[in-house]
């Protein structure tokens, strides 16, 4: 019985330290896009190759 008078404050402690947190994190717009970045990866931003960069590359393979 002894143990209630410690454990029921640390407890509302820790439920008040986690409602601050998740307050502090919604503040500071950590739940503001939950779409995009699983979209982002989704996108496919493969560039081509430029014409100097492929040309260099084959002056490699002709020198050896």
């Amino acid at each position: 019985m002894e143990a209630l008078y410690l454990l029921v404050p640390l407890s509302i402690v820790v439920v008040f330290a986690a409602i601050w947190i998740f307050f502090a994190a919604s503040d500071n717009g950590q739940f503001d896009d939950l779409v995009g970045p699983g979209l982002r990866i989704l996108q496919d931003d493969d560039r081509p190759v430029a014409a100097d960069d492929a040309d260099s590359g084959s002056d490699d393979a002709t020198r050896k």
